[in-house]
């Protein structure tokens, strides 16, 4: 399959356009107040009409509320739900029985002892996201600009997809990508000139170099099994 490409963080309708030109397919919005990239209801609300129909909207939280749910999904009518906070398996299953989507949890990565959580996980959501762990005085669990250690993926077999984020830049994402065998990738502080700021060159940069990553990956998965 090919690579799928996220942009996470959007907020103002100008880059929001430069990532859906440049072929995202995924775009995701962060509904997360400690967040630079915090959308409030009155704008997500035009950035998920300029989405609709041109890729796949993605709605971020962070342990919130079933209220909080409900006024997201009525004002962006998002197709995923990416979970980034301390949600239990429990939790994420409760999430999509109640709410009839799809559910992305986000795993922060530092160690190996990291992934012991991840085949409950991966039995309870749609999609996996790898991310990297934020540090313990960090005000929030992403957007850091921050790589883990991806060989810690190493020989990694789920059943679901998954992608991988965390300090992700145009210049190490083929780099990622060669090393995960991901089947998307996700940035967010990688195509900002300040923290929050999306920049329009960036994400086309950053998309362009991550389709020609993601051609080079599959042309080597199918020559191994030649």
């Amino acid at each position: 399959m090919p690579l799928l490409v996220k942009i996470c963080g959007l907020s103002t309708s100008g880059t929001l356009e430069a990532a859906l030109d440049a072929g995202a397919d995924m775009v995701g919005f962060v509904f997360f107040e400690a967040s630079p990239r915090h959308v409030g209801l009155g704008a997500a609300r035009e950035l998920g009409r300029i989405a609709k129909g041109r890729a796949v909207k993605v709605a971020l939280t962070v342990d919130a509320d079933d209220a909080t749910f409900e006024n997201i999904i009525e004002t962006l009518q998002p197709a995923i739900l990416q979970l980034h906070g301390h949600e239990s398996v429990a939790r994420v299953r409760d999430i999509k029985q109640k709410f009839g989507l799809p559910v992305m949890k986000a795993i922060p990565v530092a160690t190996a002892g990291d992934l012991a959580s991840l085949p409950g996980y991966a039995a309870a959501a749609d999609r996996i996201l790898f991310d990297a762990r934020a540090p313990k005085d960090a005000t929030r669990p992403g957007g850091l600009g921050v790589p883990f250690d991806w060989h810690l993926l190493d020989g990694i077999k789920l059943e679901i997809p998954f992608l991988v984020s965390g300090g992700l830049t145009i210049g190490n994402v083929a780099e990622a990508i060669r090393v995960t065998r991901a089947g998307g990738v996700d940035v967010s502080s990688g195509v900002e000139s300040a923290p929050g700021v999306k920049d329009a060159d960036m994400i086309r940069a950053f998309i362009r170099t991550a389709r020609e990553a993601g051609e080079i990956s599959a042309n080597t998965k199918v020559a191994s099994r030649v």
